[in-house]
């Protein structure tokens, strides 16, 4: 064993008459340990909320979208076409966004509708496959010639409306004649209901078939955008650039990172400030690690100057102390550690805490990332090595004769 190990862990042996420094060593264990348990639980639910809303929004968005500066266009199979012969996209498919008014027996409403094509899988509803789409937004020809229609949720309980219920959709883009701009409507039989757990979605979206939505906007054979579906959902900056050769002005593209920017920003935001507070925590603990080492050193003071006057030299003396507060901070750092990643586990595998309905997710998402964990335990370990540089530095610094003195 080095001789600098050694005797730092002879000093971490507290006789009686050091039990206070001891006390004070076990605080600052457990302080340390909090701390790091308490980041790795908190980032790891933060980061669970960034996936968890990520994954939400990607259920019912595209990664990219394809649009153009005037508006609605037509002409889009041959971009259409352009586009699936990259190879990293997935699939395309035409939509167009319209507002409305939704009447029902019961309430009248304002909505965001979207037509899509059911024949395209990537037009995906959340929860929805290929070959339910077709059948929830085709026609109902057993019951009703009425076009299907999809609703939110929490839209549908705000209309009092119920899967089989008929409801009329209502568009300002209506017909020109001399009376006037008359709006125009349409029948649709609610077939189905999503839920995508995000307010903003499940409270104003429908989904209708495109052709059904051209007609109800008087938009013929137009389209508000194409979507785009990659491979991996965070390449489409690099996607984008990929892209530029073939979509040109009038054309522009925007990502589900650019749409949704404000969310992620604020979510990073509050992961990064959470980081830094709980992180004070750790830095407390550090303080006692130096107290407790400032109290060492004048315990130790007639040691310090027998090991100088025995040929020790400075670097030594500093490395004893260095050594062991980071033995100390170490400790704190690997319980807090293991600590906060089995809490994580049970977390993640059993529902011990139930949220309120008000969000979006019935318990906590944890997601650890290993990448997160190393950050915290690196983090941790530097603020008890700066911790412990003062003292060590002052234990280094010590005039053996002064200290067989008045030691």
């Amino acid at each position: 064993m080095p001789f600098e190990f050694f005797i730092a862990g002879k000093y971490l042996k507290a006789k009686r008459k050091e039990g206070f420094i001891s006390l004070i060593t076990f605080l600052s264990v457990t302080g340390v340990a909090v701390g790091v348990m308490a980041l790795v639980v908190v980032i790891a639910v933060m980061s669970g909320a960034e996936t968890d809303f990520r994954n939400r929004i990607l259920g019912l968005e595209p990664h990219i979208l394809v649009m153009n500066y005037s508006g609605k266009f037509d002409g889009y199979s041959e971009i259409l076409s352009d586009l699936t012969k990259k190879e990293q996209i997935l699939g395309t498919s035409p939509i167009l966004f319209a507002q409305a008014m939704i009447k029902s027996t019961h309430s009248f409403s304002g909505i965001m509708v979207r037509g899509i094509d059911p024949d395209n899988s990537f037009s995906m509803i959340k929860g929805f496959g290929p070959n339910q789409l077709k059948k929830v937004l085709g026609k109902d020809t057993a019951n009703t010639d009425f076009p299907g229609i999809v609703l939110g949720k929490q839209l549908a309980n705000s209309i009092g409306v119920i899967p089989g219920d008929k409801i009329i959709l209502m568009s300002p883009n209506g017909i020109v004649s001399p009376m006037g701009n008359i709006p125009s409507m349409k029948r649709f039989v609610v077939n189905d209901t999503f839920e995508s757990g995000m307010n903003e979605y499940d409270s104003v979206l429908a989904y209708v078939d495109l052709k059904e939505a051209q007609q109800l906007v008087g938009a013929k054979n137009q389209i508000s955008a194409v979507g785009i579906w990659i491979n991996n959902e965070f390449d489409v900056k690099m996607i984008k650039d990929n892209l530029k050769d073939i979509l040109n002005y009038p054309f522009y593209m925007r990502d589900w990172m650019e749409i949704n920017k404000s969310l992620f920003s604020a979510l990073k935001l509050e992961k990064t400030a959470m980081f830094i507070i709980l992180t004070l925590i750790i830095l407390v603990a550090a303080f006692n690690i130096a107290s407790a080492l400032i109290m060492m050193v004048m315990e130790k003071t007639k040691d310090i100057a027998v090991l100088k006057t025995m040929g020790t030299t400075n670097k030594t003396i500093k490395r004893i102390f260095i050594i062991q507060g980071m033995i100390v901070g170490s400790l704190g750092t690997l319980i807090g550690t293991i600590s906060g990643v089995v809490i994580c586990y049970f977390l993640k595998k059993y529902d011990f805490i139930q949220l309120p309905d008000a969000y979006p997710f019935s318990t906590l998402p944890v997601q650890l990332e290993y990448a997160d964990v190393l950050v915290i335990a690196g983090s941790a370990f530097l603020i008890c090595f700066l911790s412990t540089l003062y003292p060590s530095h002052k234990a280094s610094k010590m005039d053996p004769v002064e200290a067989l003195r008045y030691g």
